[in-house]
């Protein structure tokens, strides 16, 4: 069964639910289920690895024990399943007891079903979903890398319902940043607005054809660290790492902005970060005490970038994704931000990115920044222009994005010459311009330009169009949480 069909086909059958209202609340029920399943699949693993593996799940519980339909009559079906899994599941999953010798492996289970929820109320129609789920065998290693197409469907499900309520990274963005940060077997690997774990797993994908030895293996296992707040992307992200043989995921289901950055040390820091973290929202005023005076403000993509700075190691490389808002931003934090990141670190290259690269949730003009910490500063910075491919007046969601695209930047990447697409600043020109990054490709003619004061007017519109969605977003999503 190919993966688009199966999700199709489980969609159908909760379409038929009178408890499940619209695409969200039948993805989170996918999802939860897909990961009891996944969860189970990887516990076989670790069973036959280790004859003295206890599961935290209690053994009635365990996916083999209720959710297997073997047609003799004996499976849960109807009021007995839908008994079984609000009154028994749930219940004991969300109070398992956990503390600090708990392995994570473990302690997962009960991290990912705190704002899980059953929102089936047809217990037949519940048992042909999870009938329907069981003929997937994520016991097999290509069914379980299959899950990423099990992802890459239920992102563009999401897309569809407009309720994702983040900004999900293309993969083609994903890779490239990967590709010329070239992480390296015993480098760590931080996304700390993780979502569902598309850089997480482009850098374990990268990482993954370093290994040659079982000692590889083992440092791979504590190599990636995500923070991911929400709840659904965090399960999604979960689940993904597990099955990419992850054993015990490094994935904190926490807001990132919610301790204070003087408070990290040494061990809290990361050889590499790579992020597109969320742009246009706004933080409570509690979490602004968390950054020094100068570095405080309200948008949210500005804290991210200065906890980035906080958290990167000496010599440490970071891939970010930012609006062109922070480019050419002079807020009083912005232009502190700015100075810090020009100044103790190397921003060596900007990646100006076309319109439309993450429709259709905004069209916001987004680059991508690429520096080092070399606690020496900026000399110049590269600007590189990705253009659209021919015929194309601006991507969209049937025509995303592609990693073919970004051959010609890998091949320049190591061999930086000024082109009619890639130009080079100095520092001393940035700081001459108000500390003003929106540098605009000097090879291409200017176009009839609105004034500054305007395009940010505008900006600042779009940005205020962005946050009313995610209210709009944030509203459903407690509904259903």
């Amino acid at each position: 069964m190919s993966i688009n069909n199966l999700i199709k086909r489980l969609q159908d059958i909760m379409r038929q639910d009178a408890g499940v209202d619209g695409d969200a609340q039948r993805i989170s029920q996918i999802v939860w289920l897909l990961f009891l399943k996944v969860y189970d699949a990887k516990e076989e693993l670790w069973e036959f690895h280790d004859e003295a593996y206890t599961s935290i799940i209690p053994e009635d519980l365990r996916w083999r024990n209720w959710a297997i339909d073997n047609k003799d009559g004996k499976a849960l079906t109807g009021e007995d399943l839908l008994n079984f899994i609000n009154n028994v599941l749930f219940p004991t999953l969300k109070e398992l007891e956990i503390n600090e010798f708990t392995s994570k492996s473990s302690a997962i289970v009960k991290y990912v079903f705190e704002d899980a929820y059953n929102y089936m109320k047809n217990g037949v129609l519940l048992r042909q979903v999870i009938n329907l789920l069981n003929e997937v065998d994520f016991t097999e290693y290509q069914e379980r890398h299959a899950f990423n197409d099990i992802y890459e469907t239920i992102l563009k499900d999401l897309q569809s319902a407009g309720n994702a309520g983040e900004y999900y990274t293309p993969r083609a963005i994903t890779e490239f940043m990967v590709n010329v940060l070239k992480p390296q077997i015993g480098e760590t690997v931080a996304d700390f607005a993780a979502g569902t774990g598309g850089f997480l797993i482009s850098a374990l994908n990268y990482l993954d054809q370093q290994v040659k030895t079982p000692k590889d293996r083992e440092i791979l296992q504590s190599s990636l660290y995500g923070i991911e707040k929400k709840p659904l992307p965090h399960l999604l992200c979960v689940t993904n790492i597990l099955l990419h043989d992850i054993d015990n995921p490094e994935i904190d289901h926490k807001n990132s902005l919610e301790k204070n950055i003087r408070d990290y040390k040494e061990a809290d820091k990361f050889n590499i970060i790579m992020m597109n973290p969320p742009f246009g929202g706004t933080e409570e005023e509690s979490i602004k005490t968390n950054f020094p005076v100068e570095f405080r403000t309200s948008e949210t993509a500005d804290l991210f970038l200065t906890l980035i700075m906080h958290r990167l190691k000496k010599k440490g490389r970071v891939g970010i994704v930012l609006p062109d808002g922070f480019l050419f931003g002079n807020d009083n934090a912005k232009m502190a931000i700015k100075q810090k990141l020009l100044n103790e670190f190397n921003l060596h290259t900007i990646v100006r990115l076309p319109n439309g690269v993450f429709a259709p949730y905004t069209d916001i003009n987004t680059n991508l920044l690429f520096f080092d910490y070399n606690g020496k500063g900026t000399k110049e910075v590269w600007y590189y222009e990705h253009r659209l491919p021919e015929g194309y007046k601006k991507y969209t969601k049937t025509k995303p994005i592609k990693i073919q695209e970004f051959k010609a930047e890998e091949e320049w990447w190591n061999n930086r010459i000024e082109t009619e697409v890639a130009w080079k600043v100095s520092k001393d020109d940035i700081i001459k311009r108000g500390y003003n990054l929106d540098i605009k490709n000097p090879n291409v003619e200017e176009e009839d330009l609105d004034h500054p004061e305007v395009i940010l007017e505008k900006y600042n519109q779009s940005v205020q169009k962005v946050n009313e969605i995610q209210d709009k977003i944030i509203a459903e999503l407690r509904k259903i949480i």
